[in-house]
């Protein structure tokens, strides 16, 4: 597992339960339903008969439970829970919007997990728009304590504990009636790391006590058709930031973050999947927050070094309009500080997978991915696509 951000600690897996539920859902789900009188909800949709949570997921508002099941082999298996508190139902928030495009529920999430190997984190997070959805914020706050493994040049695991606190400050705002979104993000994360067996010899002197504090925009373009399970469309992230003293940081160095997913149905039910993804840093990177490989069936942080790029291909085949499988195939370079990209090893990971369409009025799909990639091999419990 690398460094500390919304996506590698358990602040992340917080703010990703309130992100799976919020930004741009509405707009491509069924429109809601003229007020009525309340009616029971049912788990089984009347279309087909099947096993279908679009109308308690629509409809429901208040607390939801959240459970999780961890199996990411940087962590061991575990599982987790949260409670969601939504401010209103989904399909209220889409009446409330109008003509006006949609404006997700206000939503806080509180949850902790924890996994086999003894790591643990607890968090909260609060999502929440106005202006019809023009504004954009994300706050959360979380408290870890990993046991990770750092490989370094030398390719060889040493185990090392990551404890510390997270805290991450987003505001997004729309550009005119674009499906551009900008803003500013702040992540901080003081942390303490203690080696268990001896650190890497080319590390040096690790001080054992860090804070990172990052302070930097964002730019988000968002044309996908649905923001659970894309048919079409297209997904892009860049982001630039900036750790310096003054935001908190003991050390001073750039992160230069870009990535992109897009979707091309090549016929009705076959959809080609296309993910490029680029990391570079340069400073006073601490190890742990070195930008890494991020493949299904590679461990997190196994590969490690100043730069990151990787490339995956999925094709998915919907066999019916409930059930699909899919097949996957990535590769990835770490280089820049250990190695030269010519001299970088060249990762590579292969899998497949399923998706059963749990939530048919939101297009939200759960489903199972194994893969493998060189001495290892993985699966993972996905809600929806594998690429956020």
């Amino acid at each position: 597992m690398a460094g500390p951000s919304a996506r590698t600690t358990c602040a992340g897996v917080i703010a990703a339960m309130v992100l799976a539920w919020c930004p741009a859902a509405l707009a491509q789900s069924e429109p809601a339903p003229e007020a009525a009188a309340p009616k029971k909800l049912s788990f089984f949709d009347p279309e087909d008969g099947k096993l279908d949570m679009s109308d308690f997921m629509l409809n429901h508002k208040g607390a939801l439970p959240v459970p999780t099941i961890i199996t990411e082999p940087a962590v061991g298996y575990g599982a987790g829970l949260g409670l969601m508190f939504l401010s209103e139902s989904m399909a209220d928030a889409a009446a409330r919007a109008g003509g006006r495009g949609p404006a997700p529920p206000n939503i806080t999430g509180v949850g902790g997990a924890y996994t086999e190997n003894g790591t643990w984190g607890a968090g909260l997070a609060h999502f929440h728009t106005w202006g019809g959805d023009r504004y954009r914020y994300l706050g959360a706050v979380a408290k870890v304590n990993a046991n990770l493994d750092y490989y370094g040049i030398q390719n060889q695991p040493r185990a090392y504990q990551l404890q510390g606190f997270f805290l991450v400050q987003q505001l997004l705002v729309r550009v005119a009636d674009t499906r551009w979104y900008i803003g500013p993000r702040y992540v901080y994360f003081d942390s303490r790391t203690n080696f268990k067996f001896g650190n890497a010899a080319e590390l040096g002197s690790v001080e054992h006590d860090q804070r990172i504090g990052k302070a930097g925009l964002v730019i988000d373009y968002d044309s996908r058709d649905n923001i659970f399970y894309p048919n079409r469309g297209i997904y892009a992230e860049l982001e630039a930031q900036f750790a310096r003293s003054g935001f908190g940081s003991t050390q001073s160095f750039d992160m230069y973050n870009a990535r992109a997913f897009t979707w091309l149905p090549l016929a009705r039910t076959l959809i080609l999947g296309l993910r490029g993804d680029t990391r570079f840093s340069s400073g006073d990177v601490p190890f742990y927050a070195q930008p890494y490989i991020d493949l299904r069936g590679v461990q997190k942080g196994r590969y490690q070094d100043r730069n990151a790029v990787m490339a995956e291909v999925e094709l998915r085949w919907d066999v019916t309009p409930r059930w699909a499988v899919l097949g996957f195939t990535g590769a990835g370079k770490a280089y820049g500080r250990w190695h030269d990209f010519s001299d970088a090893a060249n990762v590579y990971s292969v899998g497949a997978g399923f998706r059963y369409m749990i939530a048919r009025k939101l297009g939200l799909s759960m489903g199972i991915d194994v893969a493998h990639s060189k001495g290892q091999n993985a699966f993972y419990i996905q809600v929806g696509s594998a690429w956020h």
